[in-house]
């Protein structure tokens, strides 16, 4: 309780700066439950979630708006692709083996927003203050070698995954989460009870939860995907869904 009302006050506090001083303030990156708090306050000045790309996990709180300050700013945030060396001897490089090697140059976590990998590349978002010295310091992603340079954000990463039909009992989160990850309807419950699912950044206890076309939602220790909608219901009264699993 003591983290969140710590964390309640400093988003209090950097949407009064923008509200009083008209200027944009930034937090660092938020994880899911962070992010729910702060949709959960009321605050004077507006912001919005950005974490460099289309479907990001981790972002960040962009407080103000160009009519409030008078002029538009870019979020501080950078794309740094990490890519081996030479790809012959490269190990298969996941999630984790890039997060740890980050973390092992003493980084905090709040400056790193979601790391997405393509062809055994990570490409990694993070805070622009932080992007020079990664590019630096970090040589070495498990037992692989591995340059880092700023990019542009590459087209690969903001694709959408293709679209998958699933065929479901009903539009409720349990169900619509227990066909995406092939769970039962027992084990989807209790990932939604334990609050690992968040729909639009929010966090959703209820597994009778209704979700809207275009949604998106994540499942901690599972994944994402994004809900377009049903697209017909089967004679046996099911429903055909679509949805992109990340």
């Amino acid at each position: 309780m003591e983290n969140e009302n710590l964390l309640k006050n400093r988003f209090t506090e950097l949407s009064r700066r923008s509200f009083d001083r008209g200027i944009w303030a930034f937090s660092d990156f938020l994880s899911l439950a962070e992010q729910d708090i702060l949709l959960s306050l009321r605050l004077p000045s507006p912001f919005e979630l950005v974490g460099g790309y289309e479907g990001a996990e981790r972002r960040i709180a962009a407080f103000g708006s160009e009519e409030l300050c008078g002029y538009a700013e870019k979020a501080p945030i950078e794309c740094v692709c990490i890519s081996p060396v030479n790809d012959k001897f490269a190990d298969s490089l996941t999630h984790r083996d890039f997060l740890g090697s980050l973390m092992a140059l003493g980084i905090r976590r709040e400056v790193l927003g979601d790391i997405a990998i393509k062809d055994n590349r990570g490409y990694l978002f993070c805070l622009d203050t932080i992007a020079d010295y990664i590019c630096r310091n970090l040589v070495g992603v498990r037992h692989t070698t591995v340059k880092c340079e700023i990019c542009e954000v590459p087209e690969i990463i903001t694709e959408k995954p293709p679209v998958r039909e699933l065929i479901i009992a009903s539009e409720r989160l349990d169900a619509i989460v227990a066909a995406v990850y092939k769970l039962s309807r027992s084990e989807s419950q209790e990932l939604i009870r334990d609050g690992k699912v968040f729909i639009n950044g929010r966090l959703t206890e209820a597994s009778s939860a209704d979700i809207p076309d275009g949604a998106a939602i994540s499942v901690r220790g599972c994944g994402r995907f994004l809900y377009e909608g049903v697209e017909r219901e089967t004679k046996k009264g099911r429903l055909r869904v679509s949805v992109r699993i990340y």
